[in-house]
């Protein structure tokens, strides 16, 4: 019987030299759950970094955006200047330099999209226009007589609509 006993306890004790020990596989797995957690916490410190990075960049863009304007207008600043300090006594020259500023500061608006509204005998369209009065005119009603004001787009968006005076309907 003690040979029976020796084959029976031989299966088993092959058996726990084959299989893994539990204490081998628990360390193993905390040892991956490990490496796991420590990358994630650099994958999640990444993310905010780039997020951060992305935020700064969105912030200098808002703050720097007009800086490319305001340096086209330096020049037309010093025409002014200029001006200001020549010897005003020809009248001519002045508004001659005057036209030449108006021409540089034009410039600048085009190179920016910033374009004029001045919608003298077109029809009346409330969203680039501001009515100030209703007059009688020999034009057709709801159509612009004069601009008291010019108008102004910036890539197509009023920033400030055009002043106007419209034609009355005329009274039937």
């Amino acid at each position: 019987m003690q040979t029976e006993n020796n084959a029976q306890e031989t299966p088993q004790e092959e058996d726990k030299e084959t299989m893994p020990n539990l204490e081998d596989l628990l360390k193993a797995a905390e040892l991956q759950a490990a490496e796991h957690h420590d990358a994630w916490l650099r994958a999640k410190a990444e993310t905010e970094n780039i997020r951060r990075r992305a935020q700064e960049d969105v912030a200098k863009a808002h703050k720097f955006a007009i800086e490319g304007f305001a340096s086209e207008l330096l020049a037309v600043k010093d025409s002014l200047e200029a001006a200001l300090a020549a010897d005003a006594s020809n009248p001519e020259n002045l508004k001659s330099g005057v036209e030449l500023t108006l021409k540089q500061l034009t410039g600048v608006f085009g190179k920016f999209n910033l374009t004029e509204i001045n919608p003298v005998g077109e029809a009346f369209d409330p969203h680039r226009h501001q009515a100030m009065s209703l007059v009688e005119a020999d034009q057709p009603a709801n159509t612009v007589v004069s601009v008291l004001q010019k108008g102004y787009l910036l890539n197509d968006r009023v920033i400030r609509p055009a002043l106007v005076m419209v034609a009355k309907p005329k009274d039937a």
